[in-house]
């Protein structure tokens, strides 16, 4: 496992690193001679910026989030305790053949409602299908637990992870590697590619923990799993777009199947 993860980050990083190698130069070499050609003849050459050309960076971390799980109980989530629960650390949801999902259920954080914001949540799924809801609708007159909105798709094929989907609505809109802008009467452009789907499906596991990190501002939402980035949309569909909603964890109907859903660490914009 650790040398086929080792050869996927090489094919998904080696290309930018190459990129970056070749813009360092690019820029020096241009920053260079503007300076010499700006440098009036017999001075000294002074500085050309008092800062490095790539600030320093360190790996992103929790900082400025609150965890919105408590480890142990449901104590601010709402769902259907036929499925749902807290084992081990995690929020578990589970099917059973005498414990059937009918229809899509999901479990709502009661904590707030999203509008600008990060999420990032470890998620391990055991078949069938899953989601994080974000920004998402309640449907009173549909029953309890059922919500409608963008989702972070999840499914243990391997098929759907990483792709904005919306729940009831539009369906996929950014699938895994694509960059897309949504238009009014519901349809969606072609904006370019963040990746190869295929190395980027190969970069998940779905059998193992994986971690989903979303960034939603305005009307752009980037979706990003294991940190890779699978999926951007900017949603200009001034009739479906959603600004603001609930956050909620899906149990999708199908066999019998587990989810896990642990470190959920959430911040406002």
């Amino acid at each position: 496992m650790a040398g086929r993860t080792s050869g996927v980050h090489a094919r998904l990083t080696a290309p930018i690193a190459a990129f970056a190698a070749a813009l360092s130069l690019a820029v020096h070499a241009h920053d260079g001679a503007r300076a010499r050609a700006d440098q009036p003849s017999g001075q000294s050459q002074g500085p050309v910026s008092a800062f490095p050309l790539y600030a320093p960076s360190a790996p992103d971390d929790t900082s400025g989030f609150v965890e919105i799980f408590d480890g142990r109980t449901l104590s601010g989530w709402d769902g259907d305790p036929t499925f749902w629960r807290a084992e081990s650390g995690a929020i578990v949801g589970e099917s059973t053949v005498d414990k059937v999902v009918a229809r899509n259920t999901f479990l709502v954080w009661r904590g707030g409602t999203l509008k600008d914001f990060e999420l990032k949540v470890e998620f391990r799924i055991s078949g069938a299908n899953s989601g994080i809801q974000y920004r998402s609708t309640e449907l009173a007159s549909e029953g309890r637990w059922v919500v409608k909105g963008y989702q972070a798709d999840i499914d243990f094929r391997n098929v759907y992870t990483g792709n904005i989907h919306e729940e009831r609505g539009r369906r996929v809109l950014a699938p895994r590697g694509s960059f897309v802008r949504a238009v009014d009467g519901g349809g969606v452009k072609r904006v370019g590619t963040v990746g190869d789907p295929d190395v980027l499906k190969a970069a998940i596991d779905t059998a193992q923990w994986n971690k989903y990190h979303i960034v939603a501002r305005g009307a752009v939402v980037i979706e990003l799993v294991n940190g890779h980035v699978t999926s951007i949309l900017v949603d200009e569909d001034s009739t479906h777009r959603a600004d603001e909603g609930v956050l909620a964890l899906q149990m999708h109907t199908g066999p019998p199947f587990k989810v896990e859903y642990r470190n959920l660490w959430y911040r406002p914009l």
